[in-house]
């Protein structure tokens, strides 16, 4: 690895630190498990108060409780990590939350399958899995070994450079522009939300090491809480992390949610890779065959985790047709069989339906009684004159259309 080299001119700054990095990566990948743990088991717990009909809210179990709080030690595990290792390489170890989420939803929830089945839907999956683990060894070896002491003054060294000060420029009409197009012009392409994400997401990483980097030396007897670029690096963290949630959350009514996972990786880690080497320039001391060995072991993670999310059940979508029984009077709505709406067959049907323009019109009875004396009388008409109503006087074949004397009423019997 690098880093070795550089250390005497930069110690100021940089202190390469293997020890540092290894507890980093295993904070981090630990962090990412109990993340995933913590999701199986409130779905569980979602899913067994479904299937035993338990009159409990989700919240009154134990079992959504200890998800919880699997969640919120595996966050908090992922936080201090980003202070003691690179972001460029904390980044990208969500992978790991993308493998056990798909090992823990085979195993722990049981997911149906058939056995000839098997190696068909699950052949991608473990392709994927073993295609992410290669891209994690790799950036991990390859990857940024510098590791930076994050005080209040070595932080506003780095908001006030010109390399990240470009960046944000960009990055703000970049983001101006994107959410003018969802906004105002509608535009709830997958891309555009979660391109609003990933630039969201780059700052959010930049504030997260931030604060980590500070709270852990205050930890360690350097009192960082005093100073105020703190508290502007902790509200941009918490902003961006709510924007980050409000726009993937109306991702998820429009999309699928693997796709959104898949998408959303590899939009987010690449925005955070680029936000660590232009913030805390992380590859500024590493040499190309480093640099290479890094991006090629994330592109093969990123598409070990396509494969992953492609390879998941998708959700069918509800396609009813409404079916009006004459004889009843009662629209039924269905939900099975095929796309195409049945042909007309003694009920009429709203669809896809024959054109009978052709066909000679049917001769039903149509009983009028407009007084007492009235008598049954009958009156040819198509299938276009149904919404019509025909009145035909008991004297003569004069058509009363809309006239007051028919309020009685008209009863149609069908043959």
């Amino acid at each position: 690895m690098a880093g070795v080299e550089y250390s005497k001119v930069d110690s100021r700054f940089r202190v390469p630190s293997y020890t540092e990095n290894l507890i980093g990566t295993l904070l981090a990948i630990f962090g990412n498990l109990l993340v995933s743990a913590s999701l199986s088991i409130q779905k569980y717990s979602h899913v067994n108060l479904a299937g035993t009909k338990d009159p409990r809210a989700y919240y009154r179990t134990k079992t959504w409780w200890l998800g919880l709080f699997l969640t919120i030690l595996g966050e908090l595990g992922i936080f201090v990590s980003y202070a003691f290792a690179p972001l460029s390489l904390i980044a990208p170890l969500n992978a790991v939350s993308v493998i056990a989420s798909s090992i823990l939803g085979f195993i722990f929830l049981r997911e149906k399958w058939k056995p000839k089945e098997f190696l068909k839907r699950y052949i991608l999956s473990f392709v994927g899995c073993a295609l992410t683990v290669a891209g994690t060894y790799l950036f991990v070896t390859f990857g940024p070994n510098s590791h930076e002491k994050l005080d209040a003054e070595n932080i506003v060294r780095h908001v006030i450079g010109w390399p990240f000060l470009l960046y944000l420029v960009l990055g703000i009409i970049t983001f101006c522009l994107l959410l003018y197009f969802y906004k105002l012009r509608n535009a709830n392409y997958l891309i555009v939300v979660l391109m609003l994400v990933a630039l969201l997401g780059s700052v959010t990483v930049i504030t997260v090491k931030a604060v980590s980097g500070m709270v852990l030396l205050s930890i360690l007897g350097n009192l960082q809480l005093t100073y105020p670029i703190f508290y502007i690096m902790f509200v941009c963290m918490v902003a961006t992390v709510v924007f980050q949630a409000t726009f993937l959350s109306q991702a998820s009514h429009w999309h699928d949610s693997s796709l959104i996972a898949c998408v959303n990786y590899i939009l987010s880690t690449t925005f955070a890779i680029v936000a660590g080497a232009i913030f805390y320039l992380e590859f500024n001391h590493e040499d190309v065959l480093h640099i290479c060995m890094f991006l090629l072991g994330c592109a093969v993670c990123f598409l070990g985790v396509f494969l992953i999310t492609k390879n998941r059940k998708k959700a069918k979508a509800f396609e009813p047709y409404v079916t009006m029984d004459m004889t009843q009077g009662v629209p039924t709505i269905h939900d099975k069989g095929p796309v195409r709406q049945p042909d007309f067959n003694g009920s009429f049907s709203y669809g896809s339906l024959v054109n009978n323009d052709g066909l000679t019109p049917a001769t039903l009875p149509v009983a009028v009684t407009p007084n007492s004396n009235s008598a049954p009388y009958s009156a040819p008409y198509g299938l276009a004159d149904l919404k019509r109503l025909i009145l035909v006087a008991e004297e003569g074949d004069k058509l009363l259309l809309g006239s007051p004397v028919c309020s009685s009423s008209v009863v149609f019997t069908p043959q």
